[in-house]
């Protein structure tokens, strides 16, 4: 058996198609602003999110990092959730790099930040408080899609006090998908509904779209402009990257529909693993699915599955990532380890057995 990969949707390859394109792109000097791919990459996507410019990125994290200091200046503000990508797992960049203070607000199961917390986050015109300027959202949330209703109240609120609003959208494709999926919508249609609310948005290529590299964020001539500057103190200027914007344009053209598959396969194996002893699966909308595991069993369960070429993250809690290069025979095999680690480990052990563990 292949090893099943179920870490992250970071892990794809590119398809021999992908590569084919790679090879081919037409290339220039990206910090001269003249590699043709890079340049149709930003024109594709700024004109699907519905923003006047767009920047390729190398990750998420300086697309992230470049919208925030684009949107702030030392000594602003950001409003962002406790548990937010931005906040939590892209290394303070904004404090350390920015000089942008966060302020962590609480999210629930579904990752929304109260409106009223919100609300009351937002500091007056006074010396003595940071400047509040942006509201910073993501979407999908630990793969559960954000609710236009949500969304919408967020932004609007923000809006009303003055400030502007960055989505962080590394699987705002799965989102688009989902959302398409439950309205009988065009996929691209329903990109562009949640993209109208946010002032810019950070895409990533490399997650569920399957492309070796890249980010881009979106916004504004003069906000992609500020962030262009961004970049370059933040080392993201690169030579001959029209190779990995090929990739990206291809992954547009041919990886964004398919996403429904990965969807189905994150319900396949929910559906597999929901009701077995010790495990309490919290299925997401999208490609992820999270499992909580009877305490003490989740770093055992991780190695029993690695022994059987299943990867995963996680300890008490174990998560399992989708993608392009998963199937359901990937799913199935997934699946039945689970079980059979689950079997071992509450089988009962005679008086003559070892002491050893649940493999």
């Amino acid at each position: 058996m292949k090893t099943v990969d179920l870490r992250s949707d970071t892990v794809t390859q590119p398809t021999p198609a992908m590569r084919e394109a790679m090879l081919a792109a037409p290339l220039g000097d990206d910090v001269f602003g003249d590699d043709p791919s890079v340049i149709a990459l930003q024109q594709r996507i700024a004109a699907l999110t519905g923003k006047d410019a767009a920047l390729f990125m190398p990750t998420g994290t300086q697309s992230n990092l470049c919208a925030l200091m684009a949107h702030c200046e030392r000594g602003d503000e950001y409003l962002v959730g406790q548990n937010a990508h931005t906040y939590r797992y892209e290394g303070g960049g904004a404090a350390v790099l920015g000089s942008i203070q966060p302020q962590p607000l609480v999210q629930d199961a579904k990752g929304q930040m109260s409106l009223a917390d919100i609300a009351a986050a937002i500091k007056p015109d006074d010396s003595h408080f940071a400047r509040t300027r942006l509201l910073a959202l993501e979407n999908t949330w630990n793969g559960q899609r954000m609710t236009m209703d949500y969304l919408q109240q967020a932004s609007s609120l923000a809006r009303q006090h003055g400030l502007a609003v960055h989505l962080d959208g590394a699987r705002v494709m799965n989102a688009a998908v989902d959302q398409a999926a439950v309205y009988g919508s065009d996929v691209f249609s329903e990109l562009r509904t949640i993209c109208d609310l946010f002032d810019s948005v950070s895409v990533c290529f490399s997650k569920g779209l399957g492309a070796p590299v890249g980010s881009a964020l979106c916004g504004s001539k003069a906000l992609i402009q500020k962030a262009h500057r961004a970049r370059k103190m933040l080392g993201g200027g690169m030579r001959q990257s029209g190779v990995l914007a090929a990739a990206a344009l291809h992954a547009l053209d041919h990886h964004v529909h398919r996403l429904s598959q990965d969807h189905m396969l994150a319900k396949r194996l929910a559906d597999g693993l929901r009701g077995l002893p010790g495990l309490t699966v919290r299925s997401a909308q999208t490609n992820i699915v999270f499992v909580d595991v009877a305490e003490g069993l989740g770093l055992a369960l991780l190695e029993y599955l690695k022994k059987a070429n299943v990867l995963a993250t996680g300890l008490l809690g174990l998560r399992f990532v989708t993608h392009l290069d998963v199937d359901e025979a990937g799913i199935d095999h997934a699946i039945a380890c689970v079980k059979d680690f689950l079997e071992s480990a509450n089988r009962p052990v005679s008086a003559n057995a070892g002491s050893g563990g649940p493999y």
